[in-house]
C-alpha cells in the first residue's frame, strides 16, 4: 500500500484513537473537496474495522476478512451508489430503495462477528426521500455499525443528517505539502502550473498532468479573452467545447473569470484584459457555474455552452 498523504495522518490517528477508546461514532461525514483523497482514507478505514488481525493499526490484507473485503464479498460491507434505472441509465440521485435494503440489513446480525458497515457515495446524492429514510437509522443507529458517508457537496444534505454525524473535514494542505507531495508522484509536466490550475488541490493537479489538462485550460483563457474582444464566435466555440471535455473547460472558464475580477478589482490587468464592468464580470462569473450545474441535467451540452459563450447577459 502507498503511503498516505501527510494530510490524512492527523483524521487517521484520532479516528484510532477513537477506536482504541470503544468510542467509535456510529456515523462519519467525509467531507471537503474531490480530490483529497476522501475515498481512499474511507476504503482504508473499511479495510482497517473488517480486518481480523491489524498490523499497526492498519489491515493485513491476509485474513479471511480482508480476503472478502478485496474480493467484493464481504457480507458485513455495503456499499450505496449511483445505480441503473429501469432503462439501464445511471441515475442522478440514490433513491429511498437503496437506504431501506442497507438500514435493513444492519439491524442483522454480523455474520463473521464483527463491525457491519455501509458506505454512501456520494452521499450528497441522496434524494428527500432517502434522506428521510437514512435520518432514521442515524437517530437509532444499532450497535457495531457504521455509516460512512462522502460528500463532496456536503451542503446539498439536510442539516439534520449532517448533525448526527462526526465529522472529518477534508481541507487543502499548505502550498508546499501539496508540492511535496504531487513531486512525488512523478507525473510529467509542471507541478506549480498544475496546482495553480487547480487551485492548491493536490489530487485535482494530479489529474490535470495525467489527463495532459494545462494546454486545454490555456486554450479557454485564449478563447475567452479573444470573445470578449469580438473576435471569436460563441457557436463555434460551443460546439468545439461540446466535443471535448466541456465540464472541465467550463470549470476554467470560471477560474479565469475569477482571476479577471480579482484584477480588475485590484486596478491591474487581468488574464482576459476583458473590456467589461466588474458587474457585468461578475454576472458571466455565475453563468458559468449555472452552466456547470446544468450539465449535469438533461440539457444539450452544446445548447448550455451556447447560452454561456453568447455573453447574452454580460
Amino acid at each position: 500500500m502507498s503511503a498516505a498523504p501527510a494530510w490524512h495522518v492527523p483524521h487517521w490517528q484520532r479516528l484510532q484513537l477513537a477506536l482504541e477508546q470503544e468510542r467509535m461514532p456510529h456515523a462519519l461525514l467525509l467531507l471537503g473537496p474531490g480530490g483529497l483523497g476522501k475515498r481512499a482514507f474511507a476504503q482504508r478505514w473499511v479495510a482497517r474495522l473488517l480486518c481480523h488481525a491489524p498490523q499497526a493499526g492498519e489491515a493485513c490484507g491476509e485474513c479471511h476478512g480482508c480476503r472478502l473485503r478485496m474480493a467484493g464479498t464481504h457480507p458485513d460491507f455495503y456499499r450505496v451508489e449511483l445505480a441503473p434505472n429501469r432503462e439501464g441509465k445511471l441515475r442522478s440521485e440514490i433513491v429511498i430503495d437503496q437506504v431501506r435494503t442497507v438500514c435493513e440489513k444492519l439491524t442483522l446480525a454480523s455474520q463473521l462477528g464483527g463491525w457491519r458497515i455501509v458506505l454512501i457515495d456520494p452521499a450528497d446524492a441522496l434524494n428527500a426521500a432517502a434522506d428521510n429514510a437514512l435520518l432514521k437509522t442515524l437517530e437509532e443507529p444499532p450497535a457495531a455499525a457504521l455509516l460512512i458517508l462522502l460528500a463532496d457537496h456536503p451542503e446539498r444534505l439536510p442539516a439534520t443528517v449532517r448533525s448526527r454525524c462526526q465529522r472529518v473535514h477534508f481541507q487543502l494542505p499548505a502550498r508546499a505539502e501539496a508540492k511535496a507531495w504531487l513531486d512525488a508522484q512523478a507525473l510529467p509536466g509542471d507541478s506549480v502550473q498544475a496546482l495553480e490550475a487547480a487551485e492548491g488541490n493536490p489530487g485535482l493537479a494530479a489529474t490535470y498532468l495525467r489527463e495532459g489538462a494545462l494546454p486545454r485550460r490555456e486554450a479557454v483563457r485564449s478563447e475567452l479573452a479573444q470573445l470578449l474582444a469580438q473576435r471569436a464566435d460563441a457557436l463555434v466555440l460551443a460546439q468545439s467545447w461540446s466535443q471535448d471535455n466541456p465540464a472541465q473547460r467550463l470549470q476554467f472558464a470560471a477560474q479565469w473569470l475569477a482571476r479577471e475580477l480579482r484584477a480588475q478589482t485590484a486596478g491591474e490587468r487581468g488574464p482576459l484584459a476583458a473590456a467589461r464592468t466588474l458587474p457585468q464580470l461578475a454576472q458571466w462569473f455565475e453563468q458559468a457555474n449555472r452552466a456547470r450545474e446544468l450539465l449535469r441535467g438533461p440539457l444539450r451540452v452544446d445548447l448550455v455552452l451556447l447560452d454561456f459563450l453568447s455573453l447574452r447577459n454580460a
